[in-house]
């Protein structure tokens, strides 16, 4: 099993919406995967009409593992299971901190299901966190999409700083450009100079900004089901591929 985290120290860059697409890709491809929704907002199962998990709330995401998998639902679409949030996962740092090897926990809950799927996608939380040190540490890839602009730039440099100052393994990183308008100046220049500084830590996709993309969300499932030519549902295809091959 291979865990594959989607985040970004950065909200509103389109995290959610490649978490949805891409798992909804990798099911399509004929790979068991679990998409695991760490956001309280639960956005991820909001699209894919999924209601909260009612029990799985406090330390026992990380220590009832009977809890965990019975909080599991199938979605509607072959291959591909869901594990809501729900606001209770707000407060996962403060349960983290109580408990012992407390970065290790998250790979341990993962590790019950591990028999079940092919991947595990996490949809996580726009936060520098004990939470997020327990991806970091759990996922065999971290996928960043990157809006190419000055303040994502910056996340994104962030992300990297943080990385060393830890001692994880920046090969970890995965990024991707994110809602991308060919019309900007700005997009282009920003694009061409992260290439060249990071050209290793950036995928050669890049994400379009899209209306099918924002309508997702009246139509509650993943663009390709809707929009399959649009650009949008091509670009996350392609990340699909590419990631596929990475792993």
């Amino acid at each position: 099993m291979k865990i594959v985290a989607s985040y970004s120290n950065k909200g509103g860059v389109g995290k959610t919406a490649s978490s949805v697409n891409l798992a909804h890709g990798l099911a399509q491809s004929g790979l068991r995967v679990l998409l695991c929704d760490l956001d309280p907002q639960g956005a991820s199962g909001f699209y894919f009409r999924v209601k909260p998990s009612k029990k799985l709330t406090d330390e026992r995401f990380f220590t009832d593992v009977k809890r965990f998998t019975d909080s599991i639902r199938g979605s509607d679409y072959e291959n591909l299971d869901i594990l809501p949030s729900n606001l209770t996962f707000r407060d996962f740092d403060v349960f983290l901190s109580r408990m012992k090897n407390s970065r290790s926990r998250l790979h341990k809950a993962l590790k019950s299901v591990a028999s079940d799927y092919d991947i595990v996608l996490l949809d996580c939380p726009p936060n520098l966190s004990t939470l997020s040190e327990n991806v970091f540490a759990s996922a065999d890839a971290i996928l960043v999409p990157v809006i190419p602009t000055t303040l994502s730039e910056r996340s994104f440099e962030q992300l990297l700083e943080f990385f060393a100052e830890t001692k994880l393994s920046k090969k970890k990183i995965l990024g991707f450009f994110s809602m991308v308008q060919g019309t900007k100046k700005l997009h282009a220049e920003t694009i061409a100079r992260m290439r060249q500084d990071y050209p290793k830590r950036l995928l050669d996709i890049a994400v379009p900004f899209s209306t099918d993309v924002e309508k997702m969300g009246v139509h509650r499932a993943p663009v390709a089901t809707f929009a399959a030519s649009s650009p949008a549902a091509r670009s996350y295809d392609a990340l699909r591929h590419e990631l596929q091959q990475r792993l």
